[in-house]
């Protein structure tokens, strides 16, 4: 089948939209499709990254700032109107498409009724359920107290929706490492860093600097994505300790969240990669559409929100981490566990492929 993947990164919005729309991708090339994406030419996007995974990228023009975008902050992520986005993705998808794949928190049902013409069926990938869809199968990961009833009169009576942790998209590494994962008894002596691959307030720093107010000697992992603001800044922090280590642009991150005892980082779709594998976390929220799922993760015990990153200090963030416990430790590794159990991405592709 012919299948587009609509989905955009940049400073702004961050790269977990293409970074899980690149993991189906994986899974479903590898089941004999020809895939293609579609992404818009922004700050921080990862169309390089996509084309040395051997993927072709229709890429759509950089934002025309003389538009006028509607008054909400994930049109301003699209960064042009929806029409001009839909005229543009109908310019460069392949003809008799089989599967568009839509992963944008910035279109709608308006978006998806114009492309209804050229393509088959739509899958829209989505975490809000705050705007109606026209697809053919929704797809949420997250994990909500009333998820079954989220999407009620947002999508059309036929659509399939695939919801809950279960059909997490998480690359294969993953559900390899799950499988050897040893038990995690509580014990706190490496700390893994990560807010993902743009950190536009640069928490990273404000964690180092909380770590670096505790006594004893804890490594730390440190991993930031292309896009972050202040590489070289990070890396000099870290080649300053001699157990430190810096990590950019990684494709072993499960690696790591074996080897850690503890993560800090942001909400997100970072929080499935955690859960999959056990790894404890002290989770601060970076944007709004993390603020929900964050307390929902933290009220099931298999995290502790911080709350809002931008009101954390290194001081805060080192207490934190102070403040743990082994048996809190080990009962999050043993909350996160029962979650997501990595075959979510199979499973996904297995309804497309229908």
């Amino acid at each position: 089948m012919k299948i587009v993947l609509r989905a955009d990164s940049s400073i702004q919005m961050g790269t977990g939209h293409v970074m899980r729309c690149l993991t189906l991708a994986i899974e479903l090339r590898e089941r004999g499709h020809n895939l293609t994406f579609v992404c818009r030419d922004l700050p921080g996007n990862l169309v390089a990254l996509l084309e040395a995974r051997g993927f072709p990228v229709q890429v759509l023009p950089a934002p025309d700032h003389s538009l006028a975008l509607e008054d909400s902050p994930y049109a301003r992520w699209l960064g042009v109107p929806w029409e001009v986005d839909a005229a543009q993705t109908q310019a460069v998808i392949p003809a008799e498409t089989d599967w568009l794949i839509l992963d944008h928190y910035g279109l709608d049902a308006r978006w998806e009724r114009r492309l209804r013409s050229q393509v088959g069926q739509i899958l829209v990938i989505d975490d809000l359920a705050n705007r109606s869809h026209d697809c053919d199968l929704l797809l949420d990961q997250n994990f909500y107290a009333n998820q079954e009833l989220r999407y009620q009169g947002l999508v059309p009576a036929h659509c399939r929706c695939l919801l809950g942790p279960q059909y997490t998209l998480l690359r294969s590494e993953f559900l390899a490492a799950r499988q050897t994962l040893q038990s995690r008894a509580g014990e706190l002596h490496r700390v893994l860093v990560a807010f993902g691959g743009s950190d536009p307030t640069n928490e990273t720093a404000k964690v180092l600097a909380g770590i670096a107010l505790l006594q004893g000697e804890m490594a730390v992992d440190v991993v930031v994505g292309q896009a972050h603001p202040e590489l070289t800044a990070i890396a000099q922090l870290c080649s300053e300790r001699s157990n430190w280590t810096y990590h950019c642009q990684i494709d072993y991150m499960a690696k790591l969240m074996v080897q850690a005892d503890l993560a800090i980082g942001a909400g997100g779709s970072t929080s499935w990669e955690r859960c999959c594998l056990g790894l404890p976390a002290l989770v601060a929220v970076t944007a709004e559409n993390q603020l929900e799922l964050t307390a929902d993760l933290a009220t099931w015990g298999a995290i502790v929100n911080l709350g809002w990153a931008d009101r954390l200090t290194g001081e805060d963030y080192g207490q934190a981490i102070r403040s743990l416990t082994a048996t809190q430790l080990s009962q999050m590794s043993q909350r996160g566990l029962v979650l997501v159990d990595g075959a979510g991405c199979s499973q996904v592709a297995a309804n497309i492929s229908l």
